[in-house]
């Protein structure tokens, strides 16, 4: 996309001199002017339909991009709009007019004032007297930008520096951003490094009059950071104007857009809106389930897959839970008979080691003891959850993190909306409870959250009462060291992905709440 002002009218020309490109070959590319003139993208025609606007929310969210395929990898690139701009020219509030226009979940918003070189003690001292540069790029950690900026494009999850501009440091703690469909990356450096403005899939400039500017940074710094109106003044004449003349306004040539008056510029927001709406278009993110039901046809059930023994009992039980006639409390109840048998069959399966132990009689007795650190359960909302207190039941003091993953009804996409999981879960078995899976979609998303948070695919168990063979193979070939557990395996799903011969919506069941007419297996504990 070329280099283009908006609305329409006189094109905004960036400032150059000699001095300030020849500065910045070291950064970034040079645009010779032997290149023929870029087009100018204007707005919209008056003869073109208008663009809807959609509600007024923010979308900031711990998610996880929905496109991964069967493979278990991800299959597109995040879309990384770059917005750069003048110190206080708007590049946030531009940000989130855009997040809220696009109304599409997994938006991220990461900021430049994160990335802050961490100060040695005489750079801390000149920075509490307004004789530190804030404004120069070798002020921001550009190798930790790239590598940040990188693994949230690939859809993994990050750990964000905090920076605290009243005491010009790091805090000790970080903050974790999740991957991501468009990635908003702004700051004033954005477009200054050579190696960042290749992941750049759109490049916006902020143009703000500097007064404007001025003004917004002195309210800022004096009512948000502390300042007096003296210090912000010194600091601006002395390092924020010089810099943006020389480092800052000299970009606004690599831009492919350029946002005269900040937020002020409703028509320009819409136009990058229409164009990202129309880039993950193309991108055509969709779950194919057909081709991956299609795809796991005939093939043997994978090792890592344990049935529980179908033994008279427990057919019994299923019989009585499968029955579209049984009451809600026989429901309830011998569902979570079938809970109790396979958590503890669950356990069977985990590590032990031998130990000797003594007994009241004063004699040896070889046992076993569990080798590992700690099991931590984690349920998947809402159905997976009414299998907590059968691991309660069992494990003593045992950790439980939740998951809300939905289906959006419009795409079919599975999509994360909460997480709440223990801290240092790493090390720890992890007991990743679902009543039902059919395609696998969302148990998928709930594994790559657990793989996020560096707890070992070994360390996976995924408990389900009931699979089908379908959802089966899909976890296991997207996470084959994944171990899948389960009372029984159903070989069919119909076209709406619905287990033949199936249970039914468990929690709908369970809960005694109404099932929409297009619920899905996967899905059964997300519609309320």
């Amino acid at each position: 996309m070329a280099a283009a002002p908006v609305p329409e009218g006189a094109p905004v020309e960036p400032h150059d001199s000699n001095s300030s490109a020849e500065s910045l070959d070291r950064l970034y590319p040079t645009v010779g002017s032997t290149k023929p003139p870029r087009k100018r993208t204007t707005s919209q025609c008056k003869s073109e339909p208008p663009l809807l606007r959609t509600s007024k929310r923010t979308i900031y969210t711990a998610g996880r991009p929905p496109w991964y395929n069967e493979h278990g990898t991800q299959s597109k690139e995040a879309f990384v709009i770059g917005l750069g701009g003048g110190s206080a020219s708007g590049k946030t509030t531009v940000a989130t007019m855009i997040i809220e226009a696009l109304d599409v979940p997994w938006v991220v918003l990461l900021s430049m004032d994160s990335f802050y070189k961490v100060l040695t003690k005489q750079q801390q001292e000149q920075a509490a007297s307004n004789d530190f540069n804030f404004d120069h790029p070798d002020a921001f950690d550009f190798d930790l930008i790239i590598a940040t900026l990188k693994k949230l494009k690939q859809g993994k999850s990050v750990k964000i520096p905090i920076y605290d501009f009243t005491t010009h440091s790091r805090k000790k703690e970080w903050k974790t951003l999740y991957g991501a469909n468009v990635i908003i990356f702004e700051g004033i450096m954005a477009f200054a490094d050579k190696e960042l403005l290749k992941l750049l899939d759109l490049k916006i400039f902020v143009d703000t009059d500097s007064d404007i500017r001025l003004v917004r940074r002195l309210r800022r710094d004096i009512s948000e950071r502390g300042r007096d109106i003296e210090g912000v003044i010194k600091q601006y004449n002395k390092f924020v104007k010089p810099a943006f003349d020389q480092y800052i306004q000299p970009t606004m040539r690599l831009a492919d857009i350029v946002v005269p008056r900040g937020s002020g510029n409703t028509v320009a927001i819409d136009l990058i809106v229409q164009h990202v709406h129309s880039q993950l278009e193309e991108r055509k993110l969709r779950w194919d389930m057909a081709a991956l039901a299609s795809a796991h046809q005939c093939h043997p059930l994978p090792q890592t897959l344990s049935v529980l023994k179908s033994t008279p009992q427990v057919r019994g039980m299923h019989t009585i839970i499968r029955n579209k006639e049984t009451s809600r409390d026989e429901f309830i109840f011998y569902s979570k008979r079938l809970m109790r048998l396979l958590i503890e069959h669950a356990l069977s399966l985990l590590p032990f080691q031998s130990c000797t132990v003594q007994t009241p009689q004063g004699h040896d007795y070889e046992g076993r003891t569990y080798s590992g650190k700690q099991i931590t359960g984690v349920s998947i909302l809402r159905a997976g959850e009414t299998m907590e207190p059968a691991l309660r039941a069992v494990c003593k003091d045992v950790r439980i993190g939740t998951i809300l993953i939905q289906t959006n009804c419009n795409t079919g996409e599975p999509e994360l909306h909460y997480l709440r999981l223990p801290k240092d879960i790493s090390e720890d078995h992890v007991i990743l409870m679902d009543c039902t899976v059919s395609t696998g979609a969302a148990a998928m998303m709930a594994v790559r959250v657990l793989l996020d948070h560096d707890v070992p695919e070994d360390k996976i168990f995924l408990l389900s009462l009931l699979m089908a063979e379908m959802g089966v193979h899909s976890v296991a070939y997207a996470f084959p060291r994944v171990k899948i557990i389960t009372t029984a395996v159903d070989k069919k799903v119909n076209d709406l992905f619905r287990i033949i011969p199936g249970i039914g919506n468990f929690g709908d069941r369970y809960f005694g709440t109404d099932a929409p007419p297009d619920w899905s297996d996967d899905e059964d504990a997300l519609s309320t």
